[in-house]
Parts: structure tokens; C-alpha cells; sequence
């Protein structure tokens, strides 16, 4: 069985692919680490969780079914979770809504599936990962081959069809995770589902504290794998992932296209979380 590594553990394939310079090396403590006898019960109880995930087969994709779920991942792992803003990611309205967020770690989808469920676009290789593949199509999540430039407008296409249909789409627009989460640049091909949609733009700030310290310990960077970022998680002391969710952007018809909604989006995203650790 193989275990995942890290969005960006390779070099770019071609010239507008994103990339990360982050490595593990970014990644320590900000505490003490728990002794080893509490980290198995973590491990133990982060398992329990997964296979009572599994073997809600199909029903996982139902909206309280998968927030129940996530939630109960983060509690085996006594990750706390802080939502400042609006307790939704979906804004009101007729369409659905493109929910955009810093890319830090594995744990930001699992923190953001507990404030709100939403569908999903993630890289083609989370399909095939052990266990969080499985769960990750049952809950509706939408795979992109981040290496096909082809590819790319079957699945902008995709995307507007479902905020059209009302249902919220999340994406990371960094394309890769970084270890302080606002490095990079917001890739702008994702907004243009909301454009064509008509649909709002939902910026989400993350950030990890332990004992309300700024901390790397959750990052999932450069050649990372799943075990050793686990590993990291289940021994971090007082660690807590903060979502701040910010006032929806509506698309400004002739005004806004998809380079200036990313930019406009970004700088929601990233200006609050410098304000926050600067």
C-alpha cells in the first residue's frame, strides 16, 4: 500500500504549473510534543474515526453525515477548531458559491468539511491515496490532472455547471501548499467557473496555532509523506486550525475578470492572515 505525499513533492511539469519551494524542513514544533503513549491513543482514535467513515459507504456524501465525520477526526487528534466570520462557507443566494482558501495541510479540507460541507476539486492523485480516496469520491469531489493543460476547461466547465445547480465548489487557487499558507500566487483558471456561473467568490483564511503560537507543525510540504505529517499531527500539543471566512465578492459584470477576481481574492485571503502573524 502506498502512502500520499505532498501536493507539490515534484517539480513543475510545464511553465504555468504551480510550485512551492517549501520543503520539511519548514515544518517544527512550536511546543512540546505529547509523550508517545498519548500519541497511540490519537493514532488509535484517528483510526476509529476513518473506518467508521468508511463504513458509512455511499451515506458519507450526505452534508451532516460528512461535517459529523470531520469533525470527529479533528477531536481524535484534539485539534481544536475556531471559526471567526460566518459559520457557512456557502453564500446565500440562488447559485452556488466558489469557496477559495490558503493551502497549508491535509487538515485544511478535514477543518473546512466541519464548518460546511462542500464539493471538492482536488488533484487526480488523492483518488488513488488509502482510505481518504475512497471517502474523498463518496463525498463528491471533483479530480483534476494538475499536469494536463487540456483538462483544464472540462473541469471550469464542470464547476460552473455545479454552482450553477447551486451546489458550493472549494479550491485552493495556490494549486500547491506552503508552509506559512500565503505564499504564491492565486492561479485565476478556478474563478472563471464563478464568472461564467454568476456566482459569488467565499475567501477563507487558515492558520495553525499551538497554545496560541503561530505553527508550522501541520504544513504538508515539498517531499512530505502522509505518515510523517500524521505522525507530526498526532504529537503536537495544543494545536488548534483557525478558518476565518470573509464577506462574499460578487463578480462586478464588465468590470471583473478572472485575473482581477484572483487578485482580489487573494489579497482578502493573505492580507488577513499577514495582519493576524505580522
Amino acid at each position: 500500500m502506498t502512502v500520499p505525499v505532498s501536493v507539490n513533492a515534484n517539480l513543475p511539469a510545464h511553465a504555468w504549473a504551480a510550485w512551492s519551494p517549501c520543503s520539511p524542513r519548514c515544518v517544527s514544533h512550536a511546543a512540546e510534543r505529547l509523550p508517545a503513549t498519548r500519541m497511540a491513543r490519537r493514532y488509535a482514535a484517528f483510526s476509529r474515526a476513518m473506518v467508521r467513515a468508511l463504513l458509512r459507504g455511499e451515506r458519507i456524501a450526505d452534508p451532516e453525515a460528512l461535517r459529523s465525520t470531520a469533525a470527529s477526526m479533528l477531536d481524535a487528534l484534539d485539534i481544536r477548531l475556531e471559526v471567526a466570520g460566518d459559520r457557512s462557507l456557502s453564500a446565500p443566494g440562488g447559485t452556488g458559491t466558489l469557496v477559495v482558501a490558503n493551502h497549508i495541510s491535509w487538515l485544511d479540507i478535514i477543518a473546512l468539511q466541519a464548518v460546511e460541507p462542500v464539493a471538492m476539486l482536488a488533484k487526480r492523485e488523492v483518488g488513488g491515496w488509502p482510505v481518504v480516496g475512497p471517502l474523498a469520491k463518496r463525498a463528491g469531489t471533483m479530480f483534476i490532472d494538475r499536469d494536463s493543460l487540456r483538462q483544464l476547461p472540462v473541469s471550469i466547465g464542470e464547476m460552473a455547471d455545479r454552482l450553477r445547480s447551486g451546489q458550493s465548489v472549494m479550491v485552493f487557487p495556490q494549486g500547491v501548499t506552503w508552509c506559512a499558507g500565503t505564499g504564491g500566487s492565486f492561479r485565476r483558471a478556478t474563478f472563471q467557473a464563478a464568472l461564467d456561473a454568476g456566482a459569488p467568490v467565499r475567501p477563507v483564511s487558515l492558520d495553525y496555532v499551538q497554545h496560541g503560537a503561530p505553527t508550522t507543525v501541520a504544513a504538508f510540504v515539498g517531499e512530505d509523506d502522509f505518515g510523517s505529517s500524521l505522525r507530526r499531527v498526532a504529537g503536537a500539543t495544543g494545536l488548534t486550525v483557525r478558518v476565518r471566512t470573509h464577506q462574499p465578492l460578487r463578480p462586478a459584470p464588465g468590470t471583473d475578470d478572472r485575473r482581477t477576481l484572483a487578485a482580489r481574492a487573494q489579497a482578502t485571503v493573505c492580507g488577513a492572515q499577514l495582519s493576524v502573524h505580522g
